[in-house]
């Protein structure tokens, strides 16, 4: 903070007056994007996505060992939950 003047309140840091304009700005702009999102027509929706393409993300080594035991807890779960239905409908 900056020293008051004689008479006048104590100004905010510049960084602080940043902060709130960029996120009043963020925030606006996304509170505007979605209300052009929800105004589009379903083909206009699919037009704006391919002219804006994001490619897919290349994962780490790490990333993808845990997405593949991810997978594998998930397929040995489903298992099970077949076999107690099995079992408890016997």
């Amino acid at each position: 903070m900056t020293e008051p003047t004689w008479g006048q309140p104590p100004s905010p840091a510049l960084s602080e007056v940043e902060g709130a304009v960029a996120s009043s700005e963020a925030r606006q702009s996304s509170d505007e994007l979605s209300g052009v999102i929800a105004s589009l027509e379903p083909d206009q929706i699919v037009s704006a996505k391919e002219q804006h393409h994001v490619p897919r993300r290349r994962l780490t080594r790490a990333e993808t060992l845990l997405f593949w035991a991810l997978r594998l807890y998930l397929a040995f779960m489903v298992g099970v939950v077949i076999y107690q239905i099995w079992t408890g409908a016997h």
